[in-house]
């Protein structure tokens, strides 16, 4: 995300109309879940490390081959960074990347017996892991309830008054208030798709949208 990205703040909406969101976003999005491809919580994290300012599409293409050859950290382990580079050359900022999962893999073997912790604390213990990739880490590997705030969650959240917050920390500790807290993990991913597939960075498709009626936003853009 980018830090200076800026939201325009509007009027945050009535629980009423928090409700009524959360009902067509789960109704347009009932099968919403990560688009990142991965079958354990080791196999969890690596894609969203790699997934930091890359599509997933492009991660996936990464990892059907990576996770052919790494099956858990200590596959990680045995190689050297400039392997690993090789290995995830296509993603952006693949060095940086690299010596991230290096050094969080060795983490990992060394504090937590080659397995990934189902707490925040430890999870953003590790290298290269931030709040963001540990709330989706716990809660697409382990199924604990957890709002991850990415680039799409911050602008959609913040244009439909769900929140009127500056930073991701602040967007997902007014989320956490505003959502119901069953439904924290799907509300990321509905956020998620409405950002990708309608309420665009540069060119939100507000007249087909489905919220329409209820963003402050788009209501402001008429006055």
């Amino acid at each position: 995300m980018s830090a200076g990205m800026k939201i325009k703040k509007v009027a945050l909406l009535k629980k009423k109309a928090v409700l009524e969101v959360l009902e067509i976003l789960e109704a347009t999005y009932p099968s919403a879940e990560s688009e990142l491809d991965f079958t354990n919580p080791f196999e969890c994290l690596v894609a969203t490390m790699l997934s930091a300012q890359c599509t997933d599409q492009r991660v996936n293409l990464i990892t059907a081959t990576l996770f052919k050859e790494i099956k858990g950290p200590e596959d990680v382990v045995q190689l050297s960074e400039e392997e690993l580079q090789q290995k995830i050359r296509s993603c952006n900022y693949y060095k940086t990347k690299s010596k991230h999962l290096l050094a969080a893999c060795q983490q990992l073997l060394a504090q937590h017996n080659g397995c990934i912790p189902n707490n925040r604390e430890a999870l953003m213990a590790l290298p290269g892991v931030g709040r963001k990739t540990a709330n989706v880490v716990l809660s697409n590997a382990f199924g604990v309830p957890a709002l991850a705030v990415d680039t799409h969650v911050f602008r959609v959240s913040n244009r439909l008054g769900l929140v009127r917050a500056g930073d991701p920390l602040e967007t997902e500790q007014q989320l956490m208030k505003t959502v119901p807290s069953d439904k924290w993990s799907a509300a990321h991913h509905w956020l998620i798709l409405h950002g990708r597939r309608v309420c665009h960075a540069r060119k939100p498709n507000c007249i087909s949208c489905s919220l329409n009626h209820l963003c402050p936003t788009f209501r402001a853009s008429k006055q």
